[in-house]
């Protein structure tokens, strides 16, 4: 029999023995890869690396988005996952992760970026993960307000008014 599964299975049980937690972002990490997520934008950043690189920037990326959907809301948030390794496998250090936000997806690749998410959304859609007809999906990622605790950081404003 051949098997098609990215990471190892998990085994589901009441008992409390081997309790895990986040164990949700292995099948994240397992749908942008079977997805093409992954690849896609490893094809698309693979200019921007001299040689070859320790840690693929397509699986540093979807770390980051399985990250984000885990509760990050910061990019080392990517820790988390790295902290169960023997779970989740090799995942990048927190400044591997900025220099793919910083230095690697620039304005030139950021296109290409965009249209390899929009790839695997259709590969997902078609394999039936896409909401139903007329229903309108929407993602409200940015509708946490964060609390600067400083009155003196220079140029900030506020984050609430009186």
């Amino acid at each position: 029999m051949k098997t098609i599964a990215m990471v190892p299975r998990v085994k589901v049980s009441a008992d409390g023995d081997g309790v895990v937690s986040h164990a949700g972002v292995g099948l994240l990490r397992e749908v942008a890869d079977l997805s093409g997520l992954t690849g896609g934008v490893s094809a698309v950043l693979a200019d921007t690396y001299k040689g070859p690189w320790l840690h693929d920037p397509g699986r540093v990326f979807t770390d980051l988005a399985a990250a984000v959907a885990d509760g990050a809301d910061c990019v080392s948030g990517i820790g988390a996952l790295g902290d169960q390794e023997a779970q989740h496998g090799p995942v990048a250090s927190v400044s591997t992760a900025w220099r793919l936000i910083d230095a690697r997806v620039d304005a030139a690749h950021l296109t290409a970026v965009k249209a390899a998410r929009a790839a695997a959304r259709c590969t997902a859609w078609a394999a039936g993960a896409a909401p139903p007809d007329g229903v309108e999906l929407v993602m409200d990622v940015d509708a946490t307000i964060t609390i600067d605790h400083s009155d003196r950081k220079e140029n900030a404003a506020a984050t609430w008014s009186c």
